[in-house]
């Protein structure tokens, strides 16, 4: 018997990443996923998981995308007990050279996707009884950084501000919403693997000394997806090799 028998997951950006590697895990961990992403890639998801997955082409800046991705979800499998809200665009840039175009896309993804798929997410949960939310931030959103990631921090720590009010607000209807925030993690957008092995001082501030994989963070996603968690709601939590736990 798998953590996730039974239950039906909703991922975003599941077409590489984090997002991806969460569909994989929680196929083989006995869930039915509905993979979304706006690049096509998702296809390729879904096809490579079998009968237990969907595609589903969504951006997750557009209310009317969201509102079809849940719509088809209960669509092919009746119901949703995990929202995965993983898509996301990485950004940096000093403050005072910040621009307008870039603070739209990254928080127009960063930011109101996740808020939109929270939303969307709450509706669908509560007709059917409650669910998990798992939002994606980042340990930019604990903390600023010398690279200029301002931007990017503002929009991961406005993710913490609608994971706990969701928590807050609907916990009463058992709907549990948490955040977890990754260190650096090898992906494709942020060089895939090698990278810190390249680049050293990317992983340097990390307890561990070294990148994160992307499954090791599906695993977190499960366990909050999981009956397991049933008493966790409203956190914020690191997944950063200690990243986040050493002082300077």
């Amino acid at each position: 018997m798998g953590e996730l028998d039974g239950k039906v997951a909703v991922i975003t950006g599941a077409g590489s990443g984090m997002g991806r590697a969460s569909a994989e895990l929680f196929v083989a961990r006995g869930a039915r996923v509905v993979c979304a992403d706006i690049s096509g890639a998702e296809e390729q998801t879904a096809k490579e998981l079998g009968d237990a997955a969907v595609a589903v082409r969504c951006d997750v800046a557009d209310e009317a995308s969201v509102v079809a991705l849940f719509e088809a979800a209960l669509a092919a499998f009746g119901r949703v007990d995990a929202a995965l809200n993983v898509a996301g665009v990485a950004g940096g840039g000093a403050l005072a050279e910040a621009t307008l175009e870039e603070y739209h896309r990254i928080t127009s993804i960063d930011m109101l996707g996740v808020l939109l798929g929270t939303k969307h997410a709450i509706k669908t949960m509560v007709a059917t009884g409650g669910g998990s939310i798992v939002n994606w931030s980042s340990i930019g959103g604990l903390g600023a950084s010398p690279m200029g990631t301002g931007i990017y921090s503002a929009a991961k720590a406005g993710v913490h501000a609608i994971t706990k009010a969701a928590a807050v607000e609907y916990g009463t209807q058992g709907i549990r919403a948490n955040a977890i925030c990754p260190g650096f993690i090898e992906t494709a957008m942020t060089g895939g693997p090698g990278t810190a092995e390249k680049f050293p001082q990317l992983v340097h501030g990390s307890a561990l000394k070294r990148a994160g994989r992307a499954e090791e963070i599906a695993e977190v996603a499960a366990f909050l997806a999981s009956d397991r968690s049933s008493y966790l709601t409203g956190a914020i939590i690191p997944v950063d090799g200690g990243t986040t736990a050493a002082l300077p």
